[in-house]
């Protein structure tokens, strides 16, 4: 398939600028690949799509305050540092993104917090991630990462920070409930529709779940540049799928349970791990997978995701796993019945 095959023109207004008042209380539209059927429900009935035995499969990444804003020598100009990802702790090496990129050559120094704490050298120019920093510090690698934790900021996406400020909720709302491994730049947003009492309404109805991780990148927020997919190239994101989980999964796809993806990211690391007999294997390492149509799943029965933006990866994988024209008519359906769209929008089931 082509690029601008999933182009659609999405009205600013329909941009979520903050999320719903309660997780679970969201809507959902539920897009059912076999009859063509179009719902619009609430998020917390879910529930009532699957059984018991049943399994979701959820990304436990978290999100790390990666912004941070110093002054460059000499001309104390603010600069913006977005840390996207550590290539070497020890030498503290990080992949970075800075703005504005034009003020910022190789051997620049940029300085963080009041008593310039922190140092950080712009070392590389020339990665296709941006550039490589090393940051100096009189202190233990688990202090540097207390520091930038006091001194980070949310990375909001810009779909947001177009509309507002970060503000002090951001921390808890944009990170799933059940986040626990840090190391995203990004947050898996379909997971954060999940509240405590819907997760134990799950568990009490026998519904099962389990976890792996893949720390989301700016991959998915870069505009494709080739009309031919084929010929696009993701960025790698980390991912790590237990022994145990691989089993969980494993185990309920022989049992013929329902399996339901909760995110692209999700559905893109058991895609990565799963071997040609449609086993999921454990897996520590990159991925950088693109799914687009026509595209065979192996693993999930179901999927949970977002209204993702035109042309985006996200939106790709999700007409991938739902068919192009009924996911495209879906969304259609959506701006016409004023869906919220992207990061802290609405959410939808596709079974």
């Amino acid at each position: 398939m082509k690029l601008s095959q999933f182009k659609y023109n999405l009205p600013k207004e329909l941009v979520a600028s903050v999320p719903s008042k309660e997780r679970d209380e969201a809507r959902l539209m539920v897009v059912n690949r076999n009859t063509k059927l179009i719902e619009h429900l609430v998020f917390k009935d879910v529930i009532d799509f699957f059984d018991e035995g049943d399994l979701f499969i959820m990304n436990d990444t978290k999100v790390f305050p990666a912004k941070l804003y110093g002054l460059k020598e000499k001309t104390n100009a603010e600069i913006e540092v977005f840390m996207l990802r550590e290539i070497n702790a020890d030498s503290r090496l990080w992949d970075v993104l800075v703005d504005p990129a034009r003020k910022i050559r190789i051997g620049n120094k940029i300085f963080f917090g009041s008593n310039n704490e922190i140092v950080g050298e712009v070392i590389d120019n020339t990665t296709s991630r941006g550039r490589t920093m090393r940051f100096l510090f009189d202190g233990s690698n688990e202090e540097f990462h207390n520091i930038i934790h006091k001194m980070g900021v949310t990375p909001l996406p810009d779909d947001v920070l177009n509309q507002r400020k970060v503000s002090a909720d951001d921390a808890e709302r944009y990170q799933t409930i059940f986040a626990k491994k840090e190391g995203a730049v990004a947050a898996p947003t379909a997971g954060l529709h999940f509240s405590k009492i819907l997760l134990k309404k799950m568990e009490v109805k026998g519904i099962n779940t389990t976890m792996i991780t893949l720390h989301n990148g700016l991959s998915n927020f870069r505009p494709i540049e080739v009309e031919d997919l084929t010929k696009h190239k993701s960025d790698s994101e980390e991912m790590y799928i237990t022994e145990e989980a691989a089993a969980i999964i494993n185990n309920a796809k022989e049992e013929k349970k329902k399996i339901c993806a909760v995110g692209t990211t999700t559905m893109k690391a058991i895609e990565t791990a799963v071997t040609i007999n449609a086993k999921v294997t454990s897996f520590a390492g990159w991925t950088n997978k693109f799914i687009f149509p026509p595209y065979n799943f192996s693993v999930a029965d179901a999927m949970i995701t977002n209204f993702h933006a035109p042309l985006s990866p996200m939106l790709m994988m999700t007409a991938a796993f739902g068919g192009h024209d009924l996911i495209m008519e879906a969304y259609k359906e959506a701006i016409k019945e004023k869906y919220k769209f992207l990061t802290y929008g609405d959410a939808m089931l596709i079974i």
